[in-house]
């Protein structure tokens, strides 16, 4: 386990501040302590710094994972965003949507969000921009990317889809052997 170089710093924050924009450091400087990123096969995982200091006693080859896994390197030097940072973005997102709850289970599997299932949206949210996905109750589903911003949203047909699905609550099951 090792920490993030530049780039791979400069690259995992462009991702997380198009969901959670500026509340970046709030990740970082939390009350309850300092909490850190350290890469361990080409994963991010996010632990206080009291674990990472008992984390050094274990040997690389013998430790599995530490901490939340936040997410992923590609071998392209992509970051790709795991589902188990959703407890910890969905706090701070700048930018939700809400699904009614018919559409709840087709975002659930995999699917995108169409109109038909849009139940509210952030304000002002542009196109491309990153979103978390909410049920109706209020409780973090997944996130994705906005395929239209909120205006176009109010003026598309049913069948458009208005969120691309990225991650959702339902990896948990359909991915539980590589999920680590």
């Amino acid at each position: 386990m090792r920490p993030l170089t530049e780039e791979e710093t400069k690259t995992m924050f462009e991702k997380l501040s198009k969901y959670i924009g500026e509340n970046i450091k709030l990740l970082v400087d939390r009350p309850d302590g300092t909490f850190c990123f350290r890469l361990h096969n080409d994963r991010v995982y996010y632990m206080s710094e009291k674990i990472l200091k008992l984390a050094t006693n274990i040997s690389r080859d013998k430790l599995v994972s530490v901490g939340t896994c936040f997410g992923k390197f590609t071998k392209t030097i992509k970051f790709r965003l795991h589902i188990t940072a959703l407890d910890f973005l969905a706090p701070y997102a700048k930018f939700k949507v809400w699904v009614k709850p018919g559409a709840e289970q087709s975002f659930l599997y995999g699917n995108h969000v169409l109109k038909s299932g849009l139940g509210r949206i952030t304000e002002n949210t542009q196109q491309y921009q990153g979103v978390v996905v909410y049920s109706m109750a209020d409780v973090p589903l997944g996130f994705g990317v906005a395929a239209k911003n909120t205006q176009e949203c109010r003026r598309v047909d049913p069948m458009s889809i208005v969120v691309f699905h990225q991650a959702d609550v339902g990896e948990f099951i359909r991915n539980e052997d590589t999920l680590t």
